[in-house]
């Protein structure tokens, strides 16, 4: 199962197409942690000749972050998500900034989105992490979420700060729900997340069809009312969801000696899951604060 963010495309910090943490294939004598084989005990990794290393293994116990340079570490991810989120952050203030709400700013923001998609979708297929592409896509990203931002406070006016409020509770209750081992993300857990996540793009895509053919007014399931609070609400939590699936890979990433560079996918699909969320939660904002 590999972990997958709102596009369903995004990789796990494993390269033989399995899910880090869930299900990579036991490397043949390799030590395992529990059932699970270090991903990257081949190609140099400083466990498969660490007999320190091996021993822990041996006993269960999750391997120590390695020593050497060149592996990923805490220190990456926060420097990588924090480069690829302040990017995010510029490029909406810009746009609400030198953009005015118009016909012609709509344009540019579902030009910019069009463009973040297509770059998240030539990341997500790429088997190494570009920096170029992750900061592109962040920019683009930014200033559809500027305009929209701006689009929404012109008429809740308030309405993307108590979002981003709103973003940073879920995605804190996440960790913090995650850390304390009230979550555990397992096999399981994420074939019924995202078979639940994959349905709902599903019906959403749906629902959008029949709106734009004048099918279903007033939005169908996404409407204003009480019918697009629920739904909503429900891809919140499939937001807080692919939240912990990003923290499982992050986790289980530093303690097998991910490379490096594997930080800069961490950062691509945290940013990705906050953007999903903070969107939902501005929609949510304007359908509680009512027409006002």
């Amino acid at each position: 199962m590999r972990s997958s963010n709102p596009v369903f495309s995004r990789r796990g910090f494993s390269r033989d197409n399995g899910y880090a943490g869930f299900n990579a294939a036991p490397q043949a004598g390799g030590p395992a942690v529990g059932t699970q084989a270090n991903p990257y005990a081949q190609g140099g990794n400083p466990y498969a000749q660490n007999p320190y290393a091996q021993q822990d293994l041996q006993h269960g116990a999750p391997p120590q972050a390695p020593v050497s340079t060149g592996r990923m570490t805490m220190d990456d991810v926060v420097m990588r998500s924090a480069m690829t989120l302040g990017t995010v952050t510029v490029g909406a203030i810009l746009a609400w900034a030198l953009l005015p709400v118009s016909s012609t700013s709509y344009g540019l923001a579902i030009g910019a989105a069009l463009v973040a998609f297509v770059l998240a979708m030539v990341q997500s297929f790429k088997r190494t992490a570009s920096p170029a592409l992750i900061l592109g896509y962040a920019a683009f990203e930014g200033v559809f979420l500027g305009v929209i931002s701006e689009m929404y406070n012109s008429r809740w006016s308030g309405a993307p700060f108590q979002a981003v409020l709103g973003t940073m509770a879920v995605s804190g209750a996440t960790l913090l729900v995650y850390k304390a081992g009230w979550v555990r993300v397992t096999a399981r857990y994420a074939r019924i997340g995202m078979t639940i996540a994959i349905a709902f793009v599903a019906v959403m895509a749906v629902n959008l069809l029949l709106v734009v053919f004048g099918v279903a007014g007033d939005g169908g399931l996404r409407s204003m009312g009480p019918l697009g609070a629920i739904v909503g609400i429900l891809a919140i939590l499939i937001g807080a969801f692919f939240l912990t699936l990003d923290f499982k890979q992050i986790e289980d990433g530093i303690a097998y000696g991910a490379p490096k560079e594997e930080a800069w996918l961490a950062a691509f699909g945290l940013t990705m899951t906050l953007v999903w969320i903070y969107v939902e939660m501005l929609r949510l904002v304007a359908i509680f604060s009512g027409d006002d």
